[in-house]
């Protein structure tokens, strides 16, 4: 059964402004959550490099870029309960301080090897938890009717990933290979500390009193759980697919060089980004189904283009950018959904299993591509898939959510 979030305090301060001090909240969460993201995603534009010094097949090479994405994703169920309980005024410093072990692990000492780095991607899953963190913590200093806006700000700081394409391979270039892992880890020093003495959990947030494990099986009893996780791994799942494999995928495909294809790469990115706040706002007012109808008919039109491998220049670029803008939207629309109808005490145990679910949906397909690559000399079959599971999903929306929202109290639009 699918229950609001909206309670009596939410609908009494439905009309009022949001304070001042709700969106320093959140830019400081958005900046965290891009610092971690930026630090999560160390590993992919190096991939092509570790492919060649260290002479691995295209499924190491994409086993090595997905193992900090699966970590990142499983780790925001238990990391999104725990926020229920402590708040992100406790868990986004010690997220952020967390990281920075296997950051310096992995710039000092763990590049030599595969195993050092699969090891060290492991542990640098724990930055991309802070999604979790940060969904509750702003979802909590907002009203309802902003809360899709609001979320799908916080979403920009998944550009931190652009960071990471754009900066990594020209600091290993002109330096070595551990200056991006030292400047990263000082980055999140600085954040860690900001964030323990700057931020502030939103007051009157409610503060669950169950024991973690019964809150999350509670949760999985949840439908919004489960629509808006099987949505977001489609969503966010394939915009982290791209943004760890595009690289590849370009140098591969095309043979763009190794700068070239990261740059690219750092352009899908930055739209998927601007785009995902987007999503929230047009969710706030014409409803998230709508949403995520028009913006999964893109990705469906988008990867089947690309099937055929046509030329970059036009229309490889724009399938990929027009994907990249319905991805970034679409994920935006997901967490309106989230906010929409999660019960209040339950949106960061929510945001841990819908987060997990998209991470995880970014750990397959780089091993599908890499795997199918290998065996077929091509990348059309992956983007085919790709196009089957964005029409399910859109047929899903279309179904499912829409009768699950319109069998809700009527407090947003529903379609």
């Amino acid at each position: 059964m699918v229950r609001s979030s909206t309670s009596e305090s939410d609908r009494a301060v439905a009309g009022a402004p949001v304070p001042g001090r709700a969106w320093l909240m959140l830019a400081l969460a958005t900046v965290g959550f891009a610092v971690n993201f930026w630090a999560w995603a160390l590993l992919s534009p190096l991939g092509p490099r570790f492919k060649d010094s260290l002479d691995l097949s295209s499924f190491q090479q994409s086993l090595l870029v997905a193992v900090p994405v699966v970590v990142g994703s499983l780790g925001r169920i238990p990391v999104g309960g725990l926020t229920d309980r402590f708040g992100g005024r406790v868990m986004f410093p010690i997220v952020s301080a967390a990281t920075i072990v296997p950051v310096l692990y992995l710039g000092l000492a763990g590049h030599s090897s595969l195993t050092a780095l699969l090891v060290g991607g492991f542990f640098l899953g724990i930055g991309g938890t802070a999604f979790a963190v940060g969904v509750p913590f702003v979802n909590a200093w907002f009203p309802p009717e902003r809360r899709g806006l609001a979320i799908g700000v916080f979403g920009m700081g998944m550009g931190g990933t652009a960071i990471s394409a754009l900066t990594t391979v020209k600091l290993v270039d002109a330096n070595s290979m551990s200056t991006p892992f030292l400047i990263t880890a000082a980055v999140l020093a600085v954040y860690a500390v900001v964030a323990a003495l700057v931020l502030r959990d939103a007051p009157g947030r409610t503060v669950p009193t169950e024991p973690l494990t019964r809150r999350l099986a509670a949760t999985l009893k949840l439908g919004v759980t489960w629509q808006a996780s099987a949505l977001y791994a489609v969503a966010f799942g394939g915009y982290v697919a791209f943004s760890v494999y595009l690289p590849t995928y370009l140098k591969t495909g095309y043979g763009l060089t190794q700068a070239d294809a990261a740059n690219r790469m750092a352009g899908f990115v930055l739209l998927a980004v601007a785009m995902r706040p987007i999503g929230g706002w047009l969710s706030d007012r014409v409803g998230p189904v709508r949403v995520l109808a028009g913006t999964l008919a893109v990705v469906l039109a988008g990867a089947v283009a690309q099937s055929f491998t046509p030329s970059l220049a036009p229309v490889g670029t724009i399938a990929f950018l027009a994907m990249a803008a319905a991805l970034g939207a679409a994920s935006g629309a997901v967490f309106a959904l989230v906010a929409l109808l999660a019960p209040a005490n339950k949106v960061g145990s929510v945001t841990g299993v819908v987060g997990a679910a998209g991470g995880l949906g970014g750990f397959v397909p780089p091993l599908v591509m890499g795997s199918l690559y290998g065996a077929y000399g091509s990348y059309a079959i992956g983007l085919v898939l790709l196009g089957v599971v964005a029409a399910a999903a859109l047929t899903f929306t279309e179904t499912g959510v829409r009768h699950a929202l319109t069998r809700r109290a009527p407090a947003a639009p529903s379609h």
